[in-house]
C-alpha cells in the first residue's frame, strides 16, 4: 500500500497548465525517482507537496490521511520536508542557527549558544556531515551548503523528504555520503522523492520511478529494474535522442582569447591558455579544483594577482567586468540563482538589462525596443514561456539558462563566452538544446570556454580539455586523445606537474 499518494493533482498559472491530473503512489521506505524535462511539472508538484502552492484540484494522502495544507508550516507539521535545488538557507546565520531555526535551545527568549553548537556538532558527526556548526553559511561552498540542507531534513526526522537535484553541487565524496544517508532513511521507513536528471543516480538509488511530460504523467514504473535508460529518455522528451552531445568538427580560426600567467586566490600556479575562433575549450576538475575561480579572474570579477588577458590581440583591463564586457567577453556564472537571474523581474528585463544601454540614451528606457530584443532571443533560444512578461523565477532551470545566454548574446560584439556549469540541473532534452546553441555560436567564430564538473559533458562537447587539480592545470588534452580514465586521473590530487595527454 502506498504511504504517499498523489491523486489527480492539477495546477494552472496564467497562460500555462503546469500539472494535469497527476496520480501515483510511493510505498513506505522507498526511494521514488521523479524525472522529466525542465518545465514538465516536477517543481510544481514538489511545491504542492511542500505546501508552497495549492493544487487547483486533487489531493495528497500521507499514511492514508488526506492532507489539507494552507501553508508550508502545515506540510512541515505533517512530516514533509523539501530540499530545493535553490537552497533555502539564511547566509548570515551560522550552520547551527540554520539547522535549529525556530527551535533554539534556551529560556525566556535567551539562546544558549554553547548548547546549540554542541548539540548540532554531535548530530552532524552522527550523520557523517563534516561542517563546522559555528561557521556562517555565507562562508561555505555551494556543496557544503547543500549538505547542510540535507542534514537539516535528516535531523528533523521527516516522514517524507523530497530532494530536488541534490547532487548538483556535491563532490563525489559528498555524493557518496548523501547516498549512504538515503539508505539509512530508507531503513527507517522514510519516503524519499528523488528528483534528478542523472540516470546513473536514478538507477542506483530508486526503487520506482514516475516520468512527467508537459504537466502529465507520461509513465509510472513500480519497479525501476524493469525499464531501461533509453525508454526513460524517450518518455521524458517524447522522441528518441541518439546522441545528446551532437559534437561535430568545425574549422578553427586564429587565436581569439589569449591568457598568460593568470593567478589569484585559490589558484596555486599561474595559468596560461588560448582559445581560437570557433573553438570550444572545456575546463574539467573536481569541486575545489579552481575552475570557477579561474573564470571569475578571467572575467575580472575577482582580483587578479598577475597575468594578462587579451581578446583579438587587445589587452583587457584587469579586475573590471565592465572592461571585459566592452572587450567582448561575457560570463554565464555557476550559480544561476545568486549570480545569474534577477529574481522578481520579467524575462524581458532579464534579457534586456545588459543591452539596454545601447538603445536607452540618457537613461530613458525604451520598452518597445526591450520587448523586441526579448522576443528575438526568446525565439532564437527556444525559451519555453507563455509571455516575455513572465517572472523568471517561474521558468525551469534550462529556460533560465537560456535567458542568461540571451542577455549576453543581446550585447553587441560578443567574441568570448565563458559558461560555468552550463547544464547543471537541466534535463536531457534541454541539454541538447543548450549544446546546439553553443555549437552555433562557435560556428559563427565565437571562442567558448565551458566549465563543468561532469566529465561526460566536457568530453562530449569540447574540442580540447584543460584539466584542473588543486588550483593548477594538470593536463591539456586534445580531442583525439580524450580518455575518461586518464582525464579523471589527472584531476585527482597528488599528481605531478601539468602535462599533455
Amino acid at each position: 500500500m502506498a504511504f504517499l499518494e498523489f491523486n489527480s493533482i492539477s495546477k494552472g498559472y496564467p497562460g500555462v497548465q503546469a500539472l494535469s491530473d497527476v496520480s501515483f503512489g510511493v510505498e513506505k521506505g522507498a526511494v521514488h525517482g521523479l524525472m522529466g524535462e525542465n518545465g514538465a511539472g516536477k517543481s510544481t508538484l514538489i511545491r504542492v507537496l511542500s505546501g508552497d502552492q495549492s493544487a487547483d484540484t486533487g489531493s495528497i494522502l500521507i499514511d492514508g490521511v488526506d492532507q489539507k495544507y494552507s501553508s508550508v508550516r502545515d506540510a512541515f507539521n505533517a512530516g514533509v520536508i523539501v530540499i530545493h535545488q535553490e537552497l533555502q538557507l539564511v547566509p548570515e546565520l551560522t550552520v547551527a542557527e540554520n539547522l535549529w531555526l525556530g527551535r533554539f535551545p534556551g529560556k525566556a527568549g535567551v539562546i544558549n549558544s554553547k548548547v546549540l553548537i554542541e548539540t548540532v556538532r554531535a548530530r552532524l558527526k552522527e550523520i557523517g556531515v563534516d561542517v563546522d556548526p559555528s561557521a556562517k553559511v555565507a562562508s561555505l561552498s555551494i556543496g557544503a551548503r547543500q549538505m547542510v540542507e540535507i542534514a537539516k531534513a535528516v535531523m528533523l526526522d521527516a516522514r517524507v523528504i523530497a530532494l530536488d537535484e541534490p547532487t548538483s553541487s556535491l563532490s563525489s565524496r559528498e555524493s557518496e555520503l548523501l547516498f549512504a544517508l538515503i539508505e539509512r532513511l530508507k531503513a527507517k521507513g522514510t519516503v524519499i522523492l528523488y528528483v534528478s536528471h542523472r540516470l546513473d543516480e536514478i538507477f542506483r538509488l530508486c526503487d520506482s520511478l514516475s516520468v512527467l511530460r508537459d504537466g502529465r504523467l507520461a509513465a509510472h514504473h513500480p519497479k525501476i529494474a524493469e525499464t531501461t535508460r533509453e525508454q526513460i529518455i524517450a518518455q521524458m522528451v517524447g522522441r528518441e535522442i541518439s546522441n545528446i552531445w551532437g559534437w561535430r568538427q568545425r574549422p578553427l580560426g586564429e587565436v581569439r582569447l589569449d591568457v598568460k600567467n593568470l593567478s589569484g586566490t585559490k589558484l596555486r600556479n599561474p595559468i596560461s591558455f588560448s582559445v581560437r575562433k570557433g573553438e570550444i575549450l572545456g575546463f574539467f576538475g573536481l569541486i575545489g579544483a579552481g575552475r570557477s575561480e579561474m573564470a571569475r579572474l578571467l572575467y575580472g570579477a575577482d582580483h587578479r594577482h598577475q597575468g594578462s588577458v587579451s581578446i583579438d590581440g587587445v589587452t583587457v583591463s584587469p579586475n573590471n567586468p565592465k572592461a571585459a564586457i566592452n572587450a567582448g567577453m561575457v560570463l554565464c556564472p555557476e550559480d544561476r540563482k545568486f549570480d545569474g537571474i534577477i529574481q522578481g523581474r520579467s524575462i524581458q528585463e532579464n534579457i534586456a538589462i545588459s543591452s539596454r544601454r545601447h538603445f536607452s540614451p540618457f537613461g530613458v528606457l525604451n520598452p518597445k525596443k526591450e520587448a523586441a530584443v526579448a522576443d528575438q532571443f526568446i525565439a532564437k533560444l527556444r525559451v519555453r514561456t507563455p509571455s516575455r512578461k513572465q517572472d523568471i523565477v517561474n521558468l525551469s532551470g534550462g529556460n533560465q539558462q537560456k535567458v542568461i545566454l540571451g542577455r549576453w548574446l543581446s550585447e553587441q560584439g560578443v567574441k568570448v563566452l565563458v559558461i560555468d556549469e552550463p547544464t547543471r540541473g537541466i534535463d536531457v532534452g534541454a541539454k541538447s538544446e543548450i549544446y546546439e546553441i553553443l555549437y552555433e555560436l562557435a560556428a559563427d567564430g565565437m571562442a567558448i570556454v565551458v566549465i563543468s564538473s561532469e566529465l561526460p559533458e566536457v568530453m562530449g562537447i569540447s574540442d580540447r580539455i584543460m584539466v584542473m587539480c588543486e588550483g593548477r592545470v594538470a593536463a591539456d588534452v586534445a580531442r583525439e586523445n580524450f580518455d575518461e580514465r586518464a582525464i579523471l586521473t589527472a584531476a585527482l590530487p597528488d599528481k605531478n606537474a601539468a602535462g599533455t595527454i
